[in-house]
């Protein structure tokens, strides 16, 4: 598994962590349509969600530091929803002594909200699957093969370009470069050259030493995950709950 593996899988032996991986992840998408497609208004439909999202979390035994740590990922989101208020037009209200705009909370709030539950989704769907895992279950899914087939190389050098970034690093460090100022760019734009030309003749060469090893396009799957019916409606209780939450809140707004 590579370090991103390592840091988003939570190994544990839950009935989720069981689950065949196509299944998390159409339950997930599933889950995710419906909370996009809440109304903003319906606040206490988010509630439920998180409560949803809260009781998966712990059925996976997944802690809430675990998530929080995490959810960095969110916080250009968080920033762009904070300007809006600030920098919408239409209806003004006070709030703290400072005059935002109404249509500005509501757009903020909504973002939030859903990014939130989304990130919070994937991160749970993430924590309980292996990568190699989820690649397997895209395949299931019919997930076009060359698109699959680069998320796999994503996952495996991913980090062989981080550790090749480090060294290049340690190198400019040993020869006294320090980034102090403007004058830096110069040399950092000429390691990304370097860094680009190393990835790429790196890429060429593995390439080259798969087709030798009779690759013809298509990665071999080594375990298979088939689903039954049952596994199946499992992982449809959390996305049917979600539709009949998005529904209701829709007939009440």
């Amino acid at each position: 598994m590579t370090g991103l593996g390592r840091r988003l899988y939570l190994p544990e032996d839950t009935p989720l962590h069981r689950l065949p991986p196509q299944c998390k992840l159409a339950a997930a998408g599933a889950f995710v349509l419906a909370v996009v497609c809440t109304p903003r208004e319906a606040v206490w439909a988010f509630g439920v969600y998180a409560l949803m999202l809260a009781a998966v979390a712990a059925l996976a035994r997944v802690r809430p530091g675990f998530l929080l740590r995490r959810m960095v990922i969110e916080v250009p989101f968080v920033a762009f929803a904070l300007l809006l208020p600030l920098v919408a037009r239409g209806p003004q209200v006070q709030v703290l002594g400072l005059t935002l705009s109404e249509s500005g909370l509501w757009s903020a709030w909504n973002i939030l909200a859903k990014a939130t539950l989304g990130t919070v989704s994937s991160l749970l769907l993430a924590a309980t699957t292996e990568p190699r895992r989820l690649l397997i279950g895209l395949q299931h899914l019919r997930v076009p093969p060359l698109l699959v087939q680069i998320a796999t190389f994503m996952f495996r050098y991913a980090d062989v370009i981080v550790a090749e970034m480090q060294r290049m690093k340690v190198a400019r460090a040993a020869r006294g470069f320090q980034a102090r100022d403007v004058r830096a760019f110069g040399v950092l734009a000429r390691s990304a050259g370097a860094l680009f030309l190393r990835s790429y003749e790196r890429g060429e060469r593995v390439y080259l030493a798969m087709l030798s090893r009779g690759y013809d396009g298509r990665m071999p799957v080594l375990h298979d995950s088939r689903a039954g019916a049952a596994q199946w409606a499992g992982a449809a209780l959390l996305p049917a709950a979600a539709a009949l939450v998005a529904l209701s809140a829709w007939m009440v707004t």
